[in-house]
């Protein structure tokens, strides 16, 4: 998501230069308002905690911290003090994240509000974590894999069979089971990629040709009975992307949306697919840094009951579900794709609406690099 995303209470006055300062600036940086509650975060700041805004803004920030935490005791010499104050090697323990050591500082901007900035010292591991345990169920995936790809080669040749006795109504159902066999394979085929944490190979893709896709699979199966609507910027140029994954990705989010929004149980159910092209909005590298544009965004919207609020702040991790018989592998799966392409995932959610947001580069800041 864009570095400083604007929420409804009242930012601090800040010029359009310290603005981009705060937004490009390479230390994680958080700015608090009178009353403790978060206001901004810049993109360094969101890739170390692994949040948005959005869902590191959830309640007052100085409420979250531990009893006897000293960025509480920084914070309170800043106001005492009036003036910037900086303390190294400081235990950082928020968001539910695990802690990690920084030097610390605090910024008074005006108003009460406080600009707080980190240079870390020692990352936390959380991200390590979450990518073990996607390893662990790829190594569990090799393991399958050729068990996998034996009964999808019989689907595939049934239904390519069954093509020859279909009505030509019928004729392109069959031919989606062809594709999504063929697809499936490679996936299976890039098991090991995944674990390996390999680039995807990515060339200019149509966004909207791959969301029809998945808009016709889910329609055919898991959103049955559902209305869905397509919100789509006609304008939208191509992603730098690899279909596949990209395919993946949405067809996990959907399905997801599908669950939500039929679990109303009023057979009022809605999914809305929308694109749009966001100017200024940045991807992040492994160091929570921003490094390239990523303005094409895709939300896939549902009017579901909502996101339990004590799985929010994990929702991408693995293993974490609201399903009893869930593996809890889809939306880490979707966080770990699109990081790979460079983007950015997350959401927001309450009773009624659920949004989750992918937002990824554009094919044309690519052109003319191998």
């Amino acid at each position: 998501m864009s570095g400083l995303t604007a929420v409804t209470r009242k930012s601090p006055d800040l010029t359009a230069l310290k603005l981009a300062a705060f937004e490009l600036g390479p230390d994680p940086s958080l700015v608090l308002d009178s009353a403790g509650a978060l206001i901004a975060a810049n993109e360094a700041a969101e890739g170390l905690f692994g949040q948005g805004l959005a869902l590191l803004a959830r309640g007052g920030l100085r409420g979250a911290f531990p009893e006897g935490s000293p960025l509480l005791a920084l914070l309170a010499r800043c106001s005492a003090e009036s003036g910037v104050v900086r303390e190294r090697g400081i235990a950082v323990d928020l968001f539910g994240r695990p802690p990690f050591i920084a030097d610390g500082s605090a910024t008074p901007l005006g108003g009460g509000a406080v600009l707080l900035t980190f240079v870390v010292k020692v990352v936390p591991p959380a991200a390590e974590r979450a990518a073990e345990g996607l390893q662990s169920v790829v190594g569990l995936g090799r393991i399958l894999a050729h068990e996998i790809k034996n009964p999808l080669a019989g689907i595939r040749g049934a239904a390519q069979l069954m093509k020859s006795g279909l009505s030509a109504a019928d004729i392109p159902l069959a031919q989606l089971i062809v594709d999504e066999t063929e697809r499936i394979r490679r996936l299976v085929d890039r098991m090991e990629a995944f674990a390996d944490d390999m680039s995807p190979t990515r060339a200019p893709v149509n966004l909207h040709r791959v969301l029809d896709r998945v808009r016709v699979l889910t329609a055919n199966g898991v959103a049955d009975g559902l209305t869905i609507r397509e919100a789509y910027d006609p304008s939208l140029p191509p992603a730098f992307a690899e279909e596949d994954q990209l395919i993946q990705v949405f067809l996990n989010l959907m399905k997801n949306a599908a669950e939500a929004a039929h679990s109303r149980g009023d057979g009022c159910g809605e999914i809305t697919i929308a694109t749009a092209f966001r100017h200024g909005a940045r991807a992040r590298n492994d160091a929570g840094i921003p490094v390239q544009a990523a303005p094409l965004e895709v939300r896939v919207i549902d009017n579901g009951p909502g996101v339990p609020a004590a799985l929010r702040d994990h929702l991408f991790e693995p293993f974490v579900t609201t399903k009893d018989h869930g593996a809890g592998l889809g939306l880490a799966l979707v966080a770990k794709l699109v990081a790979g392409h460079g983007g950015v995932v997350d959401f927001d959610s309450g009773p009624g609406r659920t949004v989750f947001r992918v937002l990824l580069p554009a094919a044309h800041a690519f052109e003319g690099v191998s």
